[in-house]
């Protein structure tokens, strides 16, 4: 029987990113326990949960796509497989754009009532566009501690992926205060949210003239 460990580090009314982080950090444990992008996906939280349920959806979809392009790089890969492999990559995609906007929404909703000051400004990205960033953060700092501390990699190896894991350690603490400060200052009405489509256009069978002169 697999144990999969859940985050239990959140308060509706004192979200801090670093709990972000502990649900990421678990959810990439989790699925290297089977390690296959094919493993069937059970996210732990139900609906009734909102936030970690969208969390979680958000870091899988990060965590499987971080692994089909690991295996879309392999030298040999057969052609057939590589194209089927591209169009996974790029539903992921999608897929991913798709659950940044779910995570503003629930943002939006939140934040509803509050009452922007006169002289709020706007931030260069939402919330969930921050957040993003530190889901692939977390598998970038997963994947560099493996190579940081690979038996069978040499020891300049190790030290140079140990200086890198530093770096992606001390970007991760700033963005996680910096995501704090930006809720906190939502929360307050110092900033106010905005937040616009992404209009992918490229799985769009009316918007990809490639698709739709077909």
């Amino acid at each position: 029987m697999i144990k999969v460990y859940l985050c239990n580090e959140f308060n509706f009314f004192n979200m801090k990113a670093t709990a972000f982080n502990t649900l990421f950090d678990q959810l990439i444990t989790n699925y290297h326990i089977i390690d296959d992008v094919n493993q069937p996906f059970t996210n732990p939280y139900t609906k009734d949960d909102m936030l970690k349920h969208l969390l979680y959806r958000k870091n899988w979809i990060d965590t499987v796509q971080w692994h089909y392009e690991d295996i879309i790089r392999l030298p040999d890969i057969n052609p057939e497989e590589a194209l089927v492999l591209k169009r996974k990559i790029d539903a992921s995609n999608q897929d991913r754009t798709d659950m940044v906007e779910y995570l503003d929404s629930y943002y939006l909703d939140m934040y509803k009532d509050v009452t922007v000051k006169p002289d709020a400004k706007i931030n260069t990205e939402s919330p969930a566009w921050a957040i993003d960033r530190l889901s692939i953060l977390a598998l970038k700092i997963y994947h560099m501690r493996e190579e940081a501390t690979r038996d069978s990699a040499s020891a300049s190896h190790r030290d140079a992926c140990q200086k890198k894991l530093d770096i992606l350690l001390e970007q991760r603490t700033d963005l996680t205060t910096a995501i704090d400060e930006l809720l906190a200052d939502i929360a307050t009405g110092n900033k106010y949210m905005k937040v616009y489509k992404q209009m992918k256009m490229y799985n769009d069978d009316e918007l990809n003239p490639m698709l739709y002169k077909k």
